[in-house]
């Protein structure tokens, strides 16, 4: 598989794509207006302490206050290179959390979870701080090594290597997946170097007062290269000349036999143009994703959960209809593990395979699914296929959505994605003026509408106007007004038409 990275920065904004076998698989994007929190560690106090749900509120500088679990405050021995609590931890013991915390304490945290809708962020107090070889943490003892690490004897090495660098009541440390093969020398510089920070993170936590902002995580595009640039990329192309000069110094210090794999991209043409990745980029705001079959999935992104349906569309087959649906739900096992990935859904996600009567071919697609999933960097756990022919699943949410980040709530239909139909709206305002007819207030009304609504009126209920006045007894007057929405009608009454919408209006 042909890997690469790709990377288009400026000023204003900075994107990064990951490429395999030219198709864009992840897509990640740094704004001065979206506030990066995620490995951020900040001073800050306790603002309440709910023992009915064993978390806390903490103060950190942010809108909404970030939200402690008792979990997340004691040790950890996961090895999970990407550090930060939470995760199926809740159903363990922990000492209460009200005998911990109390209100106005001051308390180091991290945070691990973006704040994402009404939610303000997630933190914890077992520190980690990531480099390009180790995660160090400094609250715990734990020595291990990267899941994704398979070989039985390198895991042996490398623990073994690890523990002899920690001194004894130093902290614990996690090796990476890029540490592979890495020297005890080099772990010994990384560590001491991120010892030596969290030093300074200690001491600049003595000299503040909460809540206060003590370290910041790398940027966007430094991330990127320190946790994924390895000898498993073909290469890595950047656009900005100031951008890759401080890529390269910094790839020269940690992985000086990676530098002939970096590219600086001078074509005239955008470099996301250039390797199709803008159009593909465009497509991740679509609901619909057809498949190679001729199937089609929906995507659908709520409050709660994400729905994925998978449809055969076109695709019908000849003769045997389970052949027809296997091949479909093995498609979409493949399609849905990429679409999750490169939009970076998370929290719950329900996908509504086609049904199928072998248990074998529901393995199949199962199995498929999980494999596929396997090169996600988040945390997924995919539960067998009901039923019904549906697998419930997780994926590890950390920050809002792509299509949360980038988009907004439509103020015409508030999010709903629907809007009431010209013939609806007409059926609302007549409700609305037999309302106001009813209380005996008006004597003239000016009802103003959108053209569509208008147009609607003067082709299918004509008389609607002179009915209405003379069941109503109230003099009206039709208006259209092309700033109003489609679904929207204003009520004006009096000389001065002052507006009573709201008085008379109604569902």
């Amino acid at each position: 598989m042909r890997r690469e990275i790709l990377v288009s920065a400026s000023p204003q904004e900075s994107w990064v794509a990951l490429v395999e076998d030219n198709q864009l698989v992840e897509i990640m994007f740094d704004r001065p207006d979206q506030d990066r929190l995620i490995g951020d560690i900040y001073l800050g106090r306790v603002d309440a302490v709910i023992p009915g749900i064993q978390a806390a509120f903490v103060d950190i500088g942010t809108e909404k206050a970030a939200f402690l679990h008792v979990s997340d405050l004691l040790e950890e021995g996961d090895e999970d290179e990407n550090g930060g609590g939470g995760g199926g931890r809740r159903n363990r013991n922990y000492p209460p959390i009200q005998d911990q915390l109390k209100k106005g304490q001051q308390v180091v945290v991290q945070v691990t979870k973006e704040p994402i809708s009404t939610k303000g962020p997630r933190v914890t107090a077992q520190v980690s701080l990531p480099g390009r070889f180790l995660v160090y943490m400094p609250f715990s003892d734990h020595v291990g090594v990267s899941r994704k690490i398979d070989d039985r004897r390198e895991r042996s090495r490398l623990r073994d290597m690890a523990k002899a660098i920690v001194p004894k009541d130093s902290g614990g440390v996690i090796v990476r997946t890029v540490g592979e093969e890495v020297t005890q020398e080099t772990l010994e510089r990384e560590f001491k170097r991120l010892s030596e920070r969290w030093a300074k993170i200690q001491r600049k936590s003595k000299s503040v007062k909460a809540p206060a902002l003590l370290h910041r995580e790398a940027k966007l595009v430094s991330g990127v290269i320190r946790d994924l640039f390895s000898d498993k990329f073909e290469g890595l192309r950047v656009d900005s000349k100031s951008v890759y000069e401080e890529i390269r110094s910094y790839v020269n210090e940690i992985a000086p036999e990676l530098l002939d794999r970096m590219h600086l991209y001078e074509d005239e043409t955008p470099i996301f143009d250039h390797f199709g990745v803008e159009e593909e980029i465009r497509q991740i705001f679509e609901r619909r994703v057809d498949l190679p079959s001729g199937g089609h999935l929906v995507i659908e992104q709520t409050e709660a959960l994400v729905s994925i349906d998978v449809n055969t569309g076109r695709f019908t087959g000849r003769k045997d209809p389970e052949k027809t649906i296997l091949k479909t739900n093995l498609d979409a096992a493949r399609e849905v593990a990429k679409q999750l990935r490169l939009r970076d859904v998370g929290g719950i996600i329900v996908v509504d395979f086609i049904d199928m009567d072998r248990q074998e071919n529901r393995d199949r697609v199962l199995h498929e699914l999980r494999s596929h999933l396997g090169r996600d960097r988040a945390r997924t756990k995919a539960f067998s296929i009901s039923d019904l022919g549906l697998v419930e699943m997780t994926r590890q949410r950390v920050r809002p959505s792509v299509w949360q980040s980038l988009t907004s709530i439509c103020t015409h239909c508030d999010g709903a994605g629907r809007l009431y139909t010209p013939a609806t709206v007409v059926r609302r305002i007549e409700r609305s003026l037999v309302r106001a007819a009813a209380g005996g207030d008006e004597r003239k009304l000016v009802v103003r509408v959108h053209p569509e609504v208008a147009l609607q009126v003067l082709e299918e209920e004509p008389g609607f106007i002179k009915r209405l006045g003379k069941r109503t007894k109230i003099r009206l007057d039709l208006r259209d007004d092309p700033l109003l929405r489609e679904d929207q009608f204003q009520l004006l009454s009096g000389p001065a038409e002052t507006d009573v919408t709201e008085r008379y209006a109604t569902r």
